[in-house]
């Protein structure tokens, strides 16, 4: 137990270069160690504020064993004291909280971020202290995903900035009211972003791409997770779709395409949004991206619209443009009803 004050602890940070509460201090700070258990219950029942720390002893090498990056080995001297309690709200730290939970619960394995692989040797040393060193999960920290340009952790701003999603499903920001756009209402299908999202980080070998949820599951091993962090290639996000999309039967298709329809103000059935559908799958549509044009091939549901809004709608024109004025006449659109049966 130990009764040090925010005070006493800030001005030993600016006392003691790169403070940390371990073997090497904590004999100088106020602690069960230094005031003796008579003081140590005296303090206690006077209501003075305390915190647990887990006492981590020098000199020993702690093993983790990773299933993405093996045996991991960190001296215990490089470990604090960590709190596990806190008096003040009668409630556990996080690592004390995870241990206990996870035992509870009979865990496994414990999948998670390489940022959670600096508390590992804290989590080995609590299940053993515990005694519960052969009931311990086993421990896989995967790479992180990184920017698009593999500079940095990525974030919810790379999305925004860059125009892709990050979340499952749109989220409102309740504090700020901003929304990020969601996989879901960004027109991708669940297999695609699953088949995406198992590849980065994971191979399973050989050329193949396209696996389905069963490839998946017969071919995952955690330990062919690669140990670095894996670029997110949105731009191949958009391909995994397109694939899936070109794969999926216009009929499945069709009711969202006559969502789009709607949103656009033109009642259209599924049968001819189906029709369309097929017409037009393997089309290019023009985007604009950072200023600039560019053309890509469908990869939504949405991408049909702006190609075939003009079979439900006349398309809009200047009769003062001069080549509408040298070839429009009036009779025209009669005429071409008289010579072609389709307009007939």
């Amino acid at each position: 137990m130990a009764f040090d004050t925010p005070e006493e602890l800030d001005a030993k940070r600016k006392e003691v270069e790169n403070f940390q509460y371990d073997a090497h201090t904590r004999l100088g700070m106020r602690n069960q160690l230094t005031l003796g258990e008579e003081e140590t219950q005296r303090l206690i029942a006077e209501g003075t504020p305390y915190v647990v720390r887990f006492k981590i002893e020098p000199g020993e090498e702690v093993h983790v064993n990773d299933l993405i990056r093996g045996d991991v080995k960190i001296m215990s001297d490089v470990l604090d004291d960590k709190v596990l309690y806190k008096s003040a709200d009668e409630l556990p730290t996080y690592h004390l909280a995870n241990i206990v939970d996870d035992h509870l619960m009979e865990i496994s394995h414990v999948i998670r971020g390489e940022e959670w692989l600096p508390s590992a040797p804290l989590h080995v040393l609590l299940y053993r202290a515990f005694g519960w060193a052969d009931t311990m999960p086993e421990f896989a920290h995967l790479p992180l995903l990184l920017k698009p340009d593999g500079k940095g952790k990525l974030s919810k701003r790379d999305g925004d900035r860059l125009g892709f999603p990050v979340f499952p499903l749109e989220w409102h920001d309740p504090k700020t009211g901003d929304i990020s756009s969601g996989y879901r209402e960004s027109g991708y299908l669940p297999e695609a972003v699953i088949n995406f999202l198992a590849l980065l980080g994971w191979n399973p070998g050989g050329d193949q791409e396209l696996l389905s949820m069963d490839d998946l599951v017969r071919l995952f091993d955690l330990t062919k997770c690669s140990k670095s962090g894996a670029k997110f290639d949105y731009v191949k996000g958009q391909w995994f779709n397109r694939e899936y999309l070109l794969a999926r039967p216009e009929a499945e298709l069709a009711p969202e395409f006559v969502r789009v329809f709607a949103a656009n103000g033109i009642d259209a059935t599924e049968e001819q949004a189906a029709a369309v559908i097929a017409m037009m799958k393997t089309k290019n549509i023009e985007v604009e991206e950072g200023g600039v044009k560019k053309k890509r091939s469908i990869s939504f549901v949405r991408d049909f619209y702006p190609l075939c809004d003009f079979f439900f709608k006349a398309p809009a024109y200047d009769k003062e443009d001069k080549f509408i004025k040298k070839n429009w006449k009036d009779t025209s659109a009669a005429d071409i009803s008289k010579a072609s049966p389709i307009s007939a």
